[in-house]
């Protein structure tokens, strides 16, 4: 602590004695110096400055000695001390200049040493890629591979390359020539895609759409929903273009190839979808959708099942001619070989075989009507045949058991001839496809037509009832009679010949005696096509043999009253053995029999007779 002491005041000293002078501090000398002054006594103190000014005149001699005898030496120190101020005012000014270019020679060492380090990584990856050369190769490879495999049918291959490729993107998606690599395999797996997809567009067989619908999974492009529509949607292009490719020209050849074609093909898609896909429901999480994957399917079927009902539909409106009855045979065996993939249509067919039956029936009686009306425009009663004033009998040819013989009598009437040879022209056709449904609109068909008819006869008779004579008279009152008792009873025994009794009876599920309760079935109604004509015919008289009146007057012993009734009748009915039969009456004999046949329906004898005439005159003899 003293020692600092000292120290400290020595310091302060010093700054005293020099607080003034010019220069740099005192230095260790001077302090060195008053520490010896420190030590001396007074009378050496007395005697220091005499020393140190003898001391100081021997240094000024000593040095004007040195100058004197080295006075070369002092110029030259001169001389060197200003060259040497120079040089260091050069490199002073140098090195302000290496200072001021070091920022940029640091940038440029960096800039050197990440370039440096850059061409040393480049080269270690180099070398390393050299080492790895074959493998890096076969990556790169990939892409070309892949295309070369989908191009080739490899497809297994290719789906394996496409699952190297994912796990490499999976650990290495940073890197821009795995990314390029990746995009390449994407393209080939959409090429793939549309090939396997073209595929299902030809005629592929099962095992081949087996394989092809794996490798639609595989690739995990499609849910099971749109894999279903999507095998769906390229058979069914498949089997449009087999459609399309026959000829239209030809309505029956056009429907008879597609029928062909939907069945035999149309079957194999079902049975390949079935084969591939499953109609059970999957199992799935709770709270998650469902979809309902076998509704795809039977919508589907439905679509096709329709566009041939739609097809079928259009091909009968053009016309097949008097085939109706083989394309409903092949159409029937369609549906039902569809049965068994449980997609029976058959129930389909009748509704548009009925339309398209009972269209053409109609459009040919109404050609009927129309030729009967351009011949009665030009027929006359004195172009009657000869032969009904002919002693020549007619010959009638022979015809086989069970067919309808038209009446002969026609002939005598070429407008009624020609009519009945149309209506049973009509009749022929629809025999080929005759479904019973059509029984009620056929009978009423045929008796608008009969209506036109009678009217057609009526506009006749009114223009040319003027200028008959009796022998025209007579032969149109033939005419009409030929028409309502000869004409009309055949059609209707050929109605029943198209549309037996018993079978509609069958099918209504009613006794066939119960079947008048439910209109004109297969059966024309006589009366209200004879009303109108009924002026026009002549009366006739009931004749009966003795034992009928006497028949006669045993049932009916007082007069018996005037009851509305029809003159003549065509009753159908059926036989013991169940077959149809009718039974013809004209005169009293239709009366009796309406008379029978108004018991089973509930009808009395006094609800129709004329009450004025119910006037007996010989109560008092039956009384007795």
């Amino acid at each position: 602590m003293a020692a600092a002491g000292a120290a400290l005041e020595e310091a302060g000293l010093l700054a005293w004695l020099f607080r003034g002078a010019p220069g740099p501090a005192p230095g260790l000398e001077l302090a060195g110096y008053l520490a010896e002054l420190a030590g001396l006594g007074l009378e050496a103190l007395g005697r220091e400055p005499g020393r140190l000014a003898e001391e100081r005149a021997l240094a000024a001699a000593q040095t004007r000695h040195l100058a004197f005898a080295h006075y070369k030496i002092f110029i030259r120190s001169a001389e060197c001390t200003s060259e040497t101020g120079r040089g260091f005012g050069g490199i002073e000014r140098g090195l302000a200049r290496l200072l001021g270019r070091l920022p940029g020679f640091q940038e440029s060492c960096r800039s050197f040493l990440r370039d440096a380090e850059e061409i040393a990584s480049s080269r270690r990856m180099n070398s390393l890629t050299l080492n790895r050369h074959t493998e890096i190769l076969e990556i790169l490879e990939i892409p070309q591979l892949m295309d070369t495999c989908v191009r080739n049918g490899y497809y297994e291959e290719a789906l394996e390359l496409a699952a190297y490729v994912r796990r490499l993107e999976r650990k290495h998606s940073s890197i821009p020539v795995i990314q390029g690599i990746v995009d390449e395999v994407h393209q080939s797996s959409q090429l793939m895609l549309n090939h396997l997809i073209q595929q299902l567009r030809t005629n592929i067989q099962l095992p081949a759409c087996l394989r092809v619908i794996g490798y639609l999974r595989r690739m995990d492009v499609f849910t099971e929903a749109e894999l279903r529509i999507k095998f769906l949607q390229a058979r069914d292009a498949w089997l449009h273009s087999i459609q399309a490719s026959i000829p239209d020209d030809d309505p029956y050849f056009h429907i008879t190839k597609t029928i062909e074609a939907c069945r035999v093909h149309l079957f194999d898609i079902i049975t390949q979808y079935r084969a591939i896909f499953s109609d059970e429901e999957p199992l799935l999480p709770p709270g998650e959708h469902a979809v309902n994957e076998s509704a795809i399917f039977h919508g589907w079927v439905l679509q096709k099942v329709s566009q041939f009902l739609q097809v079928l539909d259009n091909d009968l409106q053009r016309g097949v001619g008097s085939r109706l009855d083989s394309l409903l045979g092949q159409c029937m065996y369609f549906g039902l070989s569809f049965s068994r993939v449980g997609a029976d249509f058959r129930g389909q067919l009748a509704p548009v075989f009925q339309q398209v039956a009972f269209g053409t029936f109609r459009k040919a009686v109404q050609e009927a009507v129309d030729k009967f009306q351009d011949e009665m425009n030009s027929y006359t009663l004195i172009s009657a045949p000869a032969v009904l004033g002919s002693t020549i009998p007619v010959a009638v040819p022979t015809t086989q058991p069970g067919t309808l013989q038209p009446p002969m009598v026609l002939l005598d009437f070429p407008p009624l001839a020609c009519f009945l040879n149309n209506v049973l022209v009509a009749f022929n056709d629809l025999r080929l496809c005759c479904p019973v449904a059509l029984a009620q609109d056929v009978t009423i068909s045929l008796e608008a037509a009969l209506g036109k008819v009678t009217k057609t006869i009526l506009a006749f008779h009114r223009a040319e009832e003027a200028a008959f004579s009796s022998r025209e008279q007579e032969l149109f009152a033939q005419f009409c009679t030929v028409f309502l008792e000869d004409l009309l009873p055949y059609l209707n025994r050929c109605l029943q010949v198209l549309f037996p009794p018993a079978q509609i009876a069958q099918t209504l599920g009613v006794p066939p005696t119960q079947l008048h309760k439910y209109g004109n079935l297969g059966c024309v109604d006589v009366n209200v096509t004879k009303e109108p004509l009924a002026f026009i015919l002549p009366k006739r008289e009931a004749v009966f043999t003795p034992d009928e009146e006497k028949e006669l007057a045993r049932e009916s012993p007082a007069p018996a009253p005037e009851i509305p009734g029809p003159e003549q009748g065509v009753e159908p009915s059926l036989n013991e053995a169940g077959e149809a039969v009718s039974w013809q009456a004209s005169g009293w004999a239709a009366r009796i029999l309406q008379h029978e046949m108004d018991h089973l329906q509930g009808i009395l004898y006094i609800d129709k007779m004329e009450s004025r005439t119910f006037v007996n005159t010989r109560w008092m003899e039956l009384n007795e």
